[in-house]
């Protein structure tokens, strides 16, 4: 074999092992930006549904204290009637401790039922983002 044609030969074959690595690399390059692309896209659904259960929760607790405030007031008002139809101070003094008593209560009552719903929201408004990240870190642990 001459030298001219060993050099061909040499090229030949670098030649063909570059084009190789080259074309694998682009594959490895366009699987990996697919992978990162799909990541991406659960990512962002899971945001979104985090943002979807946090708005939820925020109009529950909106409504629950709308629903408080109008029995509140409406307690108020009839406290006052009855305060305005007392007929001593005795009486008087029966009927707002009675009320404070009541009142109270019904608010403590309250305050439990909004903390249920808080958290319940805060629990629906992290379940998504912690899906993601515990997606995230068994691949890590796979990769090693």
């Amino acid at each position: 074999m001459s030298a001219a044609e060993t050099v061909q030969t040499n090229v030949d074959q670098f030649t063909a092992a570059s084009t190789t690595a080259f074309k694998d690399g682009v594959e490895k390059t366009l699987a990996a930006l697919n992978e990162a692309n799909t990541a991406s896209k659960k990512n962002l659904e899971a945001v979104v549904a985090s943002v979807t259960a946090a708005t939820k929760g925020a109009e529950a607790m909106g409504a629950q204290a709308m629903a408080f405030s109008k029995v509140a007031f409406d307690n108020q008002v009839t406290a006052a009637k009855a305060f305005a139809g007392a007929k001593s101070v005795q009486e008087i003094v029966e009927l707002q401790t009675n009320f404070a008593k009541s009142a109270l209560e019904t608010y403590m009552a309250e305050v439990g039922k909004m903390s249920e719903t808080y958290t319940a929201s805060v629990k629906e408004t992290v379940k998504p983002l912690n899906e993601r990240v515990t997606a995230v870190v068994e691949r890590l642990q796979a990769v090693r």
